[in-house]
């Protein structure tokens, strides 16, 4: 006899995972940069008017796919068009989850490192060109920041291990009520520093000047990554949802949720730039460089360091949970595998496929793939090709080939009638490929 379908224990439990899948480094590492890179508040109001233009309506179609089908992403396909390359769609997921795991585990690593060298009083009376020079050391180092990905991987693989309820949805309750807490916390601080509310002004008074063509797509492109779409985490999830649930309303929670948490770290991290005069716009190196000098001119600055990545070490784990059980859950709906066996090979392959990326800072940094070093081509990969192609692929699928009836029925399920369902049947015929498209020929070729 098949195996009976897990599903989450309560709504709630639904609710938090999903948002853990979507609140990720995303949120509290890439948002915060992407706004000092793009005018502030100006893009936080793109940003935000293309969360409900496009995020919500794409999450729509994951979930309801998933819960319509009861499977996978790539038994989806299977179902609704057995013996059509359809089924290509759910393998490009399951590959893009995949390599995602592979290099996020990597930065993810950094995180957990950042932890203990705060607790270690590492940063303590350092200046800015040594606290940088620091993570040029653990980043180039061949040994430290891969055993630091095997430990965030040997976390994420526990977890999942224990399955859907007493592992996903069990410790989903737990990280991200900590998470939150956490925010707040850092938030009190950074707003009370001195000089902080230009920060404040800064990050959420926009700029209409400074809104063009790259300022939406690059809101466009946070928006669609940012929310766990197009790389199968949604439809995986979906399928154990009960059709009781409400899927428009859990759809909004989360994505509402996964907003407020990028502009909550965007109060954290841009008041404190702006309090210590440092610059917005410096990219990346703001979290791992700009913030632990921050830290160190405040009072309980170590401290709140190691709030700060405890933060960050906890919004990657619960997104790489979910990467995780992409590929899991394939394996164990469609190859009949174990859950434990398909938790520890998947596990160990992101690990194995994410060394040359940790090694691309260190002793692989000469070595380039079409002018990218490694872990930068498995970004660019994903981000800019197998995520906006799969989410288009997959929207036109649901509204062209499965058809905009049966789509609005999966959503709407046992919980009642969908009032907005034509609105957004139209909004996945037309809108959402256009967008996608937009996305993936700029990613393809930059100025298209």
């Amino acid at each position: 006899m098949e195996k009976k379908k897990e599903q989450w224990g309560s709504r709630l439990g639904f609710i938090f995972a999903a948002i853990g899948s979507a609140v990720g480094l995303g949120n509290i590492w890439r948002f915060p940069t992407v706004v000092g890179q793009n005018g502030g508040g100006a893009f936080v109001l793109v940003y935000l008017g293309m969360v409900f233009v496009v995020g919500i309506p794409v999450m729509l179609v994951e979930i309801a796919l998933g819960r319509a089908t009861q499977r996978n992403v790539v038994g989806v396909f299977k179902k609704l068009r057995p013996g059509t390359p359809w089924v290509r769609v759910g393998v490009l997921g399951v590959a893009a989850g995949f390599i995602i795991l592979s290099f996020y585990s990597v930065i993810a690593g950094w995180s957990l490192a950042y932890i203990f060298k705060f607790l270690q009083g590492d940063f303590l009376h350092l200046s800015p060109s040594e606290i940088a020079q620091t993570f040029g050391d653990l980043v180039a180092s061949p040994v430290t920041p891969i055993l630091w990905q095997g430990l965030f991987l040997a976390l994420t693989m526990g977890i999942v291990i224990l399955g859907v309820a007493r592992g996903i949805e069990r410790w989903s309750k737990v990280l991200m009520p900590m998470l939150f807490m956490l925010l707040l916390i850092l938030i009190a601080r950074s707003l009370t520093l001195d000089g902080a509310r230009e920060g404040v002004y800064w990050l959420l008074r926009p700029d209409f000047a400074s809104i063009n063509f790259d300022t939406v797509l690059t809101a466009l492109g946070q928006v669609f990554f940012s929310l766990s779409l197009g790389m199968g985490a949604m439809i995986t999830y979906g399928s154990y949802l009960s059709r009781r649930e409400d899927i428009p309303k859990s759809a909004i929670t989360i994505a509402l949720a996964d907003m407020a948490v990028a502009i909550l770290a965007g109060l954290i991290i841009i008041p404190a730039v702006f309090a210590f005069g440092l610059d917005p716009e410096s990219g990346p190196p703001l979290i791992y460089i700009t913030l632990p000098a921050v830290f160190q001119n405040i009072p309980l600055g170590s401290f709140f360091g190691v709030l700060f990545f405890v933060l960050l070490s906890t919004a990657a784990l619960t997104s790489a949970i979910s990467l995780l059980e992409v590929v899991v859950a394939y394996w164990v709906g469609e190859l009949k595998w174990s859950r434990t066996g398909a938790t520890l090979l998947a596990g160990l392959g992101a690990f194995v496929l994410g060394i040359p990326s940790s090694l691309s800072n260190g002793v692989l940094a000469d070595y380039t793939v079409a002018g990218f070093p490694f872990l930068d081509l498995m970004d660019a990969l994903t981000a800019n090709i197998l995520l906006p192609l799969g989410g288009l692929l997959l929207v036109v699928f649901a509204g062209w080939v499965w058809g905009g009836k049966e789509l609005v029925a999966a959503v709407e399920g046992e919980a009642g009638r969908f009032p907005l369902g034509g609105v957004w049947a139209v909004l996945v015929r037309w809108l959402l490929p256009l967008a996608l498209a937009y996305i993936l020929l700029s990613g393809l070729w930059p100025g298209s």
